[in-house]
């Protein structure tokens, strides 16, 4: 079944975060769909490719721990820092550079516990398969 394809600034969320964020892709495989750089499942690196999604709520980040302790148990949100895995759920045909594209309904996890999905793909008309 195709889904829509993942490009720059695709709108994603984390399940831990407070805001969402936009998708950067560098145009590094010279790919363009509907005039913005294609995603592939690589474009996760943290900070590059996923920016910070406002603030952390997930105990399993370690500085949200600390801040919730000092606070005497109430839940205290700190900066996001992703760090993410690369995605998985993307297109099973269509390759970009040799890596699968970027999709709808693709995820990543974070190390600190957190669950990111693409809200929006960035791509209105070009389907993957």
């Amino acid at each position: 079944m195709s889904k829509p394809a993942a490009t720059s600034t695709a709108l994603m969320l984390c399940s831990f975060g407070v805001a969402p964020a936009s998708l950067n892709v560098l145009p590094t495989s010279g790919v363009l769909i509907e005039g913005k750089p294609a995603a592939t499942i690589t474009d996760s690196a943290p900070m590059l490719n996923v920016p910070p999604f406002g603030m952390c709520t997930s105990l399993a980040n370690p500085t949200v721990a600390a801040a919730t302790a000092a606070a005497m148990g109430v839940l205290t949100p700190m900066p996001c820092i992703p760090a993410t895995t690369p995605w998985v759920n993307g297109a099973t045909q269509t390759l970009i550079g040799g890596k699968p594209a970027l999709t709808l309904g693709a995820q990543c996890t974070c190390a600190n516990g957190g669950v990111i999905q693409i809200l929006n793909p960035g791509s209105m008309t070009t389907l993957e398969g």
